[in-house]
């Protein structure tokens, strides 16, 4: 007669290996839907805190430029994604925005200033999505204080 697993006294042995089978399906399915700009995210930069942001939930594309703010230098420093920009290149980091937002309307451009970063600097990358033809803009901050 077939019998479910168990011991002799009646009580089922728990079973590890399904178990196993359905967190590893699961961490791979985590992973994959991931966003990719989590990975593109500067760390070093300190946001400014905008208590009464409202938070992005629409997930459309994104182009991600990190503003960070070098004060030994008392300049800005810029990267589209992981690449760094060369602030001077105006026509080149235009062409590549426009290029990646292509036929898409929905394309959003999104900027994570340093909070010491002066507003001049920000202008630069907002100079920059208003050539590439791009409309939808948003900055990223913190709702508290860190």
């Amino acid at each position: 007669m077939a019998g479910g697993g168990g011991g002799g006294d009646g009580e089922p042995e728990f079973q590890v290996a399904p178990m196993v089978d359905v967190l590893l399906v699961l961490l791979v399915f985590f992973m994959s839907i991931t966003s990719a700009q989590v990975l593109k995210v500067d760390k070093n930069i300190s946001l400014p805190v905008a208590s009464h942001g409202k938070k992005r939930d629409d997930k459309a594309a994104a182009g991600l430029i990190n503003i960070s703010w070098d004060a030994t230098t008392g300049q800005a420093k810029y990267k589209l994604d992981d690449r760094e920009l060369d602030p001077n290149d105006k026509d080149g980091i235009s062409k590549e925005l426009e290029r990646r937002k292509g036929n898409n309307k929905d394309f959003r451009l999104l900027i994570r200033a340093d909070k010491n970063c002066h507003a001049k600097y920000i202008s630069k990358a907002l100079e920059w999505a208003g050539e590439a033809g791009i409309d939808n803009i948003a900055f990223s901050g913190l709702n508290h204080e860190e």
